[in-house]
């Protein structure tokens, strides 16, 4: 009996020990894996910043219309990718937009082109930005960061008191600088295209319009009909699916004079 209780002994033992070290290699590995992604979002936040520092909104207006404004020159010389610029007051919201040939490029790379989790804000390769050139549907896209970068922030806007208090953002492109109205805010999942570009007539663009205001979780004050151009602000939400969910905000553009 006594040799089979010290091998129960050792065997306990052992097990003990082996308990011991996976719990800390899983410690190790979740301590790695939270530093790594603090040093993600501050390096994240640090070229954020820096690139903060190189723009000046400013508002400008040419008689040459296809020219573009001084003030993006100096994005442009980090990255020609850079085709316009958002801000949204009381939100961490104050970046640059860019875009590829695709939607997944900038996904996950920043405007120095480098990897990233919380990537780019960028705008959808079917947009155009060009002078001659005014698309009824912009959609800029931007992942939601837990740090409250990039499109965290738009959660805001499913509360009807942030909405009065911020119904206007700033939104400038290398031709252009406008003033947008929220008009709409809601979660949906990806079975609802709400990222439509192409209209076959204004009457098929109003029952979009239609839809997306009969969607919204909050009261607009403004009115929006066909002849609007309007920009959908667009990350991922996980209340209705954790892959497919998403939260949408939809503004009208008032080009600044």
């Amino acid at each position: 009996m006594s040799g089979l209780k010290k091998t129960q002994k050792k065997k306990r033992r052992f097990l003990n020990r082996l308990v011991t070290i996976v719990c800390l290699g899983v410690f190790l590995f979740s301590c790695y894996q939270l530093l790594s992604i603090g040093l993600d979002y501050y390096q994240n936040q640090r070229v954020l910043a820096d690139i903060q520092d190189v723009y000046t909104p400013s508002v400008e207006v040419w008689e040459d219309s296809s020219k573009r404004r001084s003030s993006f020159e100096p994005l442009l010389e980090l990255n020609e990718d850079i085709v316009a610029w958002i801000t949204v007051n009381d939100t961490k919201i104050d970046y640059p937009v860019l875009q590829a040939e695709d939607n997944d490029y900038y996904l996950f790379r920043n405007y120095l082109l480098e990897e990233t989790r919380a990537g780019s804000i960028f705008m959808d390769y079917r947009n155009q930005v060009d002078a001659n050139v005014e698309d009824k549907h912009t959609i800029l896209y931007g992942h939601r960061m837990k740090d409250g970068t990039m499109f965290a922030a738009l959660k805001n806007y499913l509360e009807q008191e942030f909405y009065e208090s911020n119904q206007v953002f700033a939104y400038d492109t290398l031709y252009e600088s406008y003033e947008v109205e929220v008009f709409a805010a809601y979660v949906t999942t990806t079975d609802f295209y709400y990222i439509e570009t192409d209209f076959r007539d204004e009457e098929h663009y109003q029952e979009f319009l239609n839809e997306i205001q009969a969607r919204s979780v909050i009261e607009p004050s403004i009115d929006i009909e066909a002849g609007d151009q309007i920009i959908t602000l667009s990350t991922c939400d996980y209340q209705l699916d954790r892959h497919e969910g998403r939260l949408v905000v939809h503004g009208k553009l008032i080009p600044r004079s």
